[in-house]
């Protein structure tokens, strides 16, 4: 297989691929995910956790491999769109147990930005009943809060993350989120969903759940 074989199939760049190869750059965990989908193997050795773990680290939560399988899966992942008014931001979201770590970990793809795309550990806490997506790269956090799923097995929340703003400027940037579990058969649309779109009106009211019924809050400034 040639390395641009590669990057088609995992869905990064020619570029990162060769650059984390020549040891310049590492891969990001959503870059190591997709590898190891597309070649079927493992890349990842060791981790916090003992190899074979059933239990992930309490500071995610604890929680056994056993009582979280319902929430491994592929999920369609609706936002609003930052560049474009009205518009939704559909793409990917992959969450699987991760062996040699001993916890959740999740990737996305199938994003426009691909460059963008977040990878990192999920954390499910008893206190709250939340689910977090959580990544840290070099200290810089992204995070997604979601509440337990739906009765049709949607999660709903807030995603905070940051945002291009002037020139090299990041903003911080915080919106709804919905996550939509889907079948192996199932073939989403996904990117930037326009309004004349013909999905356009079954997603924008999924993501409108978010806070109508009160999965999120936002609070204006009066």
């Amino acid at each position: 297989m040639s390395r641009q074989a590669l990057a088609d199939m995992a869905r990064i760049s020619l570029s990162t691929l060769e650059k984390a190869l020549a040891g310049t750059r590492p891969f990001t965990l959503a870059s190591t995910l997709r590898i190891e989908e597309s070649l079927g193997v493992k890349l990842r050795h060791g981790g916090k956790a003992t190899t074979g773990s059933d239990t992930a680290p309490e500071d995610m939560g604890a929680y056994a491999r056993s009582a979280v399988g319902w929430i491994e899966g592929r999920y369609l992942t609706l936002r609003p769109s930052f560049g474009t008014p009205n518009a939704i931001y559909a793409y990917l979201t992959t969450i699987r147990w991760l062996p040699d770590d001993g916890h959740l970990g999740f990737a996305e793809s199938e994003r426009l930005d691909a460059r963008f795309e977040q990878g990192g550990h999920v954390s499910m806490p008893n206190l709250s009943g939340h689910i977090y997506l959580v990544t840290n790269t070099t200290g810089q956090h992204r995070l997604m809060i979601l509440g337990r799923p739906t009765i049709d097995g949607v999660l709903y929340g807030v995603l905070t993350t940051l945002q291009v703003g002037p020139g090299s400027q990041l903003v911080p940037a915080a919106c709804p989120v919905s996550l939509s579990k889907l079948s192996a058969s199932d073939d989403a649309s996904m990117g930037l969903i326009m309004p004349e779109s013909a999905i356009y009106t079954a997603y924008r009211d999924r993501l409108r759940r978010s806070t109508a019924d009160d999965f999120a809050r936002f609070y204006p400034v009066t």
